[in-house]
């Protein structure tokens, strides 16, 4: 099985625009088992690719955290500065994992995965931005 890695950053972070597909931190090994988001409209939603790369797990069962874009920005402001939302929950434990919950979906993630999504939020690769029409 193959492990997300955070990678050395090479350039500035790159701003997300509203329309865009599913997307991983660039610290993330290639996008490979790694927090996933994707901004539609005033959603934002969150995956975990490695749900989806397992065969056995069934596309229309695929667990998707959907939350509004105000929540998920305030959730990344407080994620770096290392408070907790009270709707978004990330929990941590001490092997560095961690658990992505919104009411009642949840996503787990390996330390690797965590490690390099919290990189890249620190980074401003989250930051949802609205491009003018």
């Amino acid at each position: 099985m193959r492990k997300c890695k955070i990678l050395p950053m090479a350039t500035t972070a790159t701003r997300r625009s509203v329309f865009t597909d599913w997307f991983t931190s660039s610290r993330s090994n290639n996008g490979n088992q790694c927090v996933e988001v994707r901004f539609d409209g005033d959603a934002v939603l969150i995956r975990d690719s490695k749900y989806r790369r397992n065969p056995a797990n069934r596309p229309a069962e695929e667990p998707i955290i959907t939350v509004t874009a105000s929540l998920w920005t305030s959730f990344i402001h407080l994620l770096g500065s290392g408070r907790s939302h009270n709707e978004l929950i990330a929990h941590t434990y001490a092997d560095g994992s961690a658990t992505l919950r919104h009411g009642d979906i949840a996503l787990s993630y390996t330390p690797e995965e965590w490690d390099a999504f919290i990189a890249g939020a620190r980074d401003g690769e989250f930051d949802r931005i609205i491009v003018p029409a």
